[in-house]
C-alpha cells in the first residue's frame, strides 16, 4: 500500500466536495473527487484508490448501487458513507453491503479524519495478513514440491515464525541456529529456510552430532586422503565438501565432543578445510544450521559447550514454540494429518467430531507435532467407519474418556494394552534364550514385527530412544 493514502470523495454537491478535498490535502491525504458516479469509475480504473467517501443520494444511481458495484469490482477499497438522510434503515443497507462507516450530514470533517485513520490501520492489518500468508503459501508450497512435508498453522506464532524464517533466508552465510523441544520441528525449519534462499538449487546435507563416534569426527566434516589411517583405502570427501555451496544442517549440536569443538569453529571462521593425511586446505561456502532442544547457553557456563561456537552458531536465533503454545493450530493439524494417513491408508474418512479437537486442545504434547502425528495416525488405523470419534484417540496408551481400557470387543486395543500384551509375550524369549545378547535380538526383532517394521514405533514399545534401536540394529544385523 502506499504510503500516502489515495481518497476519492463522490458528492453531486461541489461545494462539499471543495470543503471536504481541502481539509484531507491539509492532512497530506492524495484526494480525487466526482460529482457522479459514471465520473468516479472512471477515476477507480486509472487510479490506485484505497478509501471512498460516497454520497448516499447521486444522479445516475444511488450511492448503495455505487458501493455494491464497488465492492464487487475493487473488494480492496474501503467505503465511508454519507448522506443528508440519516434513517436507520440506510445505515443498515450500507453496512451489510461493506461500508465501514455512516455519516449524516452535517459532520464536523475531524469525525471523518478519525474514520479514515481508522481505516487506514485495518488496511495496513490486512496488508501485513496478506504478506504473511502469502509467505506460509510459498514456504509450504516449496517444502511440499522439495521434501515432501510442510509447515502448517495459522497461528500468529507460526507466522511470526515464518517471518524470522524469510528474513534469514535472504542473507548468504548468516550462521542460524534453531531451538526447539523435540519433536517441534527443527529440521524441517532448516529446510524452509535453505529453499527460501539463493542456495535452495544447491545441496542440503542434513548431520546428526550425537551419532558420529568421536574417532570419526574429522574423516565425516572434513574428509581424508588415501592412506591418512588404517582403513582409508580412498580419498573421502567431508560433510563441508559436500554441502558446498549448500547448506549444512547440525542437529543436536550440543552432542558434539568439546574436544572437537574448536575445529569445527576454525572451519566456520575460516570457510576453508583440510583433508586428513593432506597439508594443502580448501575453500568451502556453506551455510551451517545449527540445532539443539538444550540450552546451550547455560552449557556453555557449565563448561559443556564452547562459548565462542555458541556466538559463532547463534548469530540469528529461531525459537520454535511448542504445540501448547499455538493451540489454536491443533485443529488445522489433525485434519490435514487424518486427511493425509486417510489417504495413505484407502480409508474414506471424510468427517472429524468436533468434541476430538477439544480434547485435543486440552492435551499438552511434550512430544509436540511429532506426537499429534502418532496420535492421529493410531485414530485413522482404529476407525472403520468415515467419522474420527474421541474413541479413536489414545494418550500414551490411554483413552481421552478416561483410564479404562479400550479393549471393549469393538474398539479394538490401546496401544497400552498391546504393549503389556507385547511385553507378557517376550518375558519368556529373553529367560530361555539363555544368552541376555540373544534375548535382546528377539525382543527387538519382535517388536519391528510388531509394528510393521517402523523403527520410531518399535522404540517407543522398547521404551528406548530411535538412535538407541538404530544401534541395536546395527550390532545384530537386523537393518
Amino acid at each position: 500500500m502506499q504510503s500516502k493514502l489515495q481518497i476519492l470523495i463522490v458528492d453531486d454537491e461541489p461545494r462539499v466536495l471543495d470543503e471536504i478535498e481541502e481539509f484531507l490535502v491539509n492532512n497530506k491525504y492524495q484526494v480525487y473527487k466526482a460529482l457522479s458516479p459514471s465520473k468516479a469509475f472512471k477515476l477507480l480504473e486509472s487510479q490506485p484508490i484505497n478509501i471512498m467517501i460516497l454520497d448516499v443520494k447521486l444522479p445516475e444511481m444511488s450511492g448503495l448501487e455505487v458501493l455494491m458495484e464497488v465492492k464487487h469490482k475493487y473488494p480492496g477499497i474501503e467505503v465511508i458513507m454519507i448522506s443528508g438522510h440519516g434513517d436507520m434503515d440506510t445505515v443498515i443497507q450500507a453496512m451489510r453491503l461493506g461500508a465501514t462507516d455512516y455519516f449524516p450530514k452535517p459532520f464536523r470533517l475531524i469525525d471523518i479524519n478519525n474514520a479514515i485513520l481508522r481505516t487506514h490501520r485495518f488496511l495496513e492489518l490486512s496488508d501485513r495478513l496478506k504478506e504473511a500468508n502469502s509467505s506460509v503459501d510459498v514456504l509450504s508450497r516449496k517444502l511440499l514440491e522439495n521434501i515432501g512435508s510442510q509447515l502448517i498453522g495459522n497461528s500468529d506464532a507460526m507466522k511470526h515464525l515464518i517471518s524470522m524464517m524469510t528474513k534469514v533466508s535472504q542473507t548468504d552465510n548468516t550462521s542460524v541456529l534453531i531451538l526447539g523441544e523435540s519433536g517441534t520441528g527443527k529440521e524441517l525449519v532448516a529446510h524452509g529456510v535453505h529453499y527460501l534462499s539463493r542456495r535452495m538449487q544447491q545441496p542440503f546435507y542434513s548431520v546428526n552430532c550425537s551419532a558420529i563416534p568421536e574417532t570419526l569426527f574429522e574423516s565425516e566434516f572434513f574428509g581424508h586422503k588415501k592412506g591418512a589411517f588404517t582403513g582409508a583405502f580412498e580419498d573421502k570427501s567431508g560433510w563441508f565438501e559436500i554441502a558446498d555451496h549448500g547448506t549444512l544442517f547440525l542437529d543436536e549440536i550440543s552432542d558434539m565432543p568439546i574436544n572437537q569443538q574448536a575445529k569445527l569453529l576454525r572451519v566456520l571462521e575460516e570457510r576453508k578445510v583440510s583433508k586428513l593425511g593432506s597439508k594443502q586446505s580448501k575453500k568451502v561456502d556453506v551455510r551451517v544450521i545449527a540445532a539443539s532442544n538444550n540450552n546451550l547457553e547455560l552449557m556453555a557456563e557449565q563448561n559443556k559447550f564452547r562459548l565462542d561456537l555458541f556466538h559463532r552458531l547463534s548469530i540469528f536465533i529461531i525459537e520454535i514454540p511448542p504445540l501448547r503454545e499455538r493451540v489454536e493450530d491443533i485443529p488445522v493439524l489433525v485434519d490435514h494429518y487424518a486427511r493425509l494417513y486417510a489417504k495413505d491408508m484407502g480409508k474414506s474418512i471424510s468427517h472429524i467430531d468436533t468434541e476430538v479437537f477439544n480434547i485435543m486442545k486440552n492435551h499438552p504434547f511434550p512430544g509436540n507435532v511429532r506426537e499429534l502425528k502418532n496420535i492421529v495416525e493410531r485414530a485413522v488405523i482404529m476407525c472403520e467407519g468415515n467419522k474420527l470419534q474421541p474413541e479413536h484417540f489414545t494418550f500414551r496408551g490411554k483413552s481421552p474418556l478416561g483410564n479404562k481400557s479400550m479393549h471393549d470387543g469393538k474398539n479394538g486395543f490401546s496401544r497400552e494394552n498391546s504393549t503389556d500384551q507385547f511385553n507378557e509375550k517376550n518375558e519368556e524369549s529373553v529367560v530361555n534364550a539363555g544368552d541376555l545378547e540373544e534375548g535382546i535380538k528377539q525382543l527387538i526383532q519382535n517388536a519391528l514385527k510388531v509394528c510393521d517394521n517402523n523403527k520410531a514405533r518399535a522404540a517407543e514399545m522398547l521404551n528406548i530412544t530411535w538412535q538407541s534401536l538404530d544401534r541395536r540394529m546395527k550390532k545384530f544385523g537386523l537393518e
